[in-house]
This record gives C-alpha cells, structure tokens and sequence, in this order.
C-alpha cells in the first residue's frame, strides 16, 4: 500500500534538509528520484548516494527556481523528460525564509521569496498536470508548507505569507485537478533540525524554548517528513485531496504552553 516502485519523482529543492529527507525515503518507497537544487556540493552528493543505495535511479539538476518562470520553465520541462522521462510524483519543496522585521522588507527579497516557496510551484505543477492530462496519467502531486502557514512570527512576514498561499494553493488545486484524477496534498513541518535552523544546535537556550512550545517536547530532524511524504504520494492516501498534514509535534494546536506552577 505504501510502496511506490514504478514511480518516478521529481523533487524540487531535495539536495538537503527536508527535501533530501523526502527524496531518501521516496527512494526507500521504490521510486526513482530526480532532485533539483541549487548547486552540485556534497549535500547534493550525499542524498544522491543515499537514494542510489536504495537500489533506485536518482539524478541531480540544477537550477534556481526564485526567477520569473518563464526564465526556466520551458528548459526545465525538456531536461526532466530527457533525463528522467515519466514523472508521476512532483514534491514542490524548494523554498527559502530571510530573518528580516516587516518594516525593513524590500520588494526584492519578498519577491524572491514569493518566486520560489509559491510561483514555482504552481507553474511547475501546470507544465507536469498539463501532460498528465493529456496521457491520462494520474499524477500525485506533494507541496511543503509550514506551521508558518498558520502561526506567524514577526521577522518572517514574507514566509508567513508564502506559507499561507502554499496551504490556499493546495486547496485551490485540488479543485482544479481532482476531476482529472491528479491529487495535490501539503506535507506542513513544524521546527526541524535543517542547515536553516542550525541556530538550534548553537543556542541551547532556544532549542530548550522551541521544545517547551511543542506537545510532544522535540525538535526532531527532517527524516520525520519522508514518512508523511510517501504515505500522501502512496495508494494509501488515494481518497485523500488537497489536504495538510502538519507534521509539527502537536505545535499547531497548542495555544500556549501551561506556565511555570509555582
């Protein structure tokens, strides 16, 4: 029910953090994985290796999705179908977050922000839905949103707004490609131990205050989204549409933590 062999997926950002973790165990599922990040370095090289030892094909492209679509789309579209024709499964991961208080936010960095955690996503789910439809494929597709699509936090106003479109994309989406047997579904984290948040593993402090916000006490690393991953990608997910599956420790409905009982 949870295996995936005979798929093959494309994951965007998937050279580290949660991406590698949901290109690794898509791989373990059976899929074979075409990732695309950034540049070719040895977090690249390392999730690479890690799918390939699963006994799959996985391949590395690069590019930078922060741009204007039309810079890439077309290109991209040609050297996933050279390089890995079939596609079924998409994971819209590829996504950044700047630490800058709203009054100092310029038009640029929101709008690479908003190029790549949104735009990106929804034009590339397009070019793939496109052919899909047209082959009668059913095509899953998979999107990383965040705890910040529902919480907000004051230095990450252009994340949070990214964040809440990706949920309202999911939505909007499944409506969309539903009738035409597409599935779209968000896996949404809450804080996990990436290269982003290494902050944690600097300031004991804080890594103390994060799990005291979170139910379950943790603040895991990425791998616990791969099984979420494949779980929505899988058959066993096949009446499930454009949902979110917060993957957050309990974060997301707790409204404060009980105070100190003196």
């Amino acid at each position: 029910m949870f295996d995936l062999t005979g798929h093959r997926a494309l994951i965007t950002g998937g050279t580290q953090g949660v991406g590698a973790a949901m290109a690794i165990a898509i791989a373990a599922a059976g899929a074979d994985v075409l990732i695309t990040g950034l540049r070719d370095d040895e977090f690249a090289q390392a999730t690479l290796a890690s799918c390939r030892e699963r006994g799959v094909a996985a391949e590395l492209m690069i590019v930078d999705l922060a741009q204007e679509p039309e810079s890439y789309l077309d290109d991209l579209i040609s050297s996933v179908n050279n390089t890995m024709p079939g596609i079924d499964l998409l994971v819209n991961n590829a996504g950044t977050f700047i630490d800058v208080p709203y009054l100092e936010m310029d038009y640029a960095r929101y709008m690479r922000t908003m190029h790549l955690n949104v735009t990106a996503g929804y034009f590339l789910t397009q070019a793939l839905a496109r052919g899909w439809v047209r082959d009668g494929v059913a095509g899953r597709v998979l999107f990383t949103g965040s705890i910040n699509g529902l919480l907000s936090e004051p230095v990450h106003t252009a994340y949070d707004t990214s964040k809440g479109a990706v949920a309202a994309m999911v939505r909007s989406l499944c409506v969309a490609l539903a009738p035409h047997g597409i599935r779209v579904n968000s896996v949404a984290p809450g804080l996990v131990r990436t290269p982003l948040t290494d902050v944690l593993n600097q300031d004991a402090g804080l890594d103390a205050w994060m799990r005291m916000h979170t139910p379950n006490g943790q603040v895991p690393g990425p791998e616990v989204c791969g099984g979420a991953a494949v779980f929505l990608l899988s058959d066993a997910a096949v009446h499930i549409h454009g949902q979110t599956l917060y993957v957050d420790g309990g974060m997301s409905v707790w409204q404060q933590p009980d105070p100190p009982r003196t």
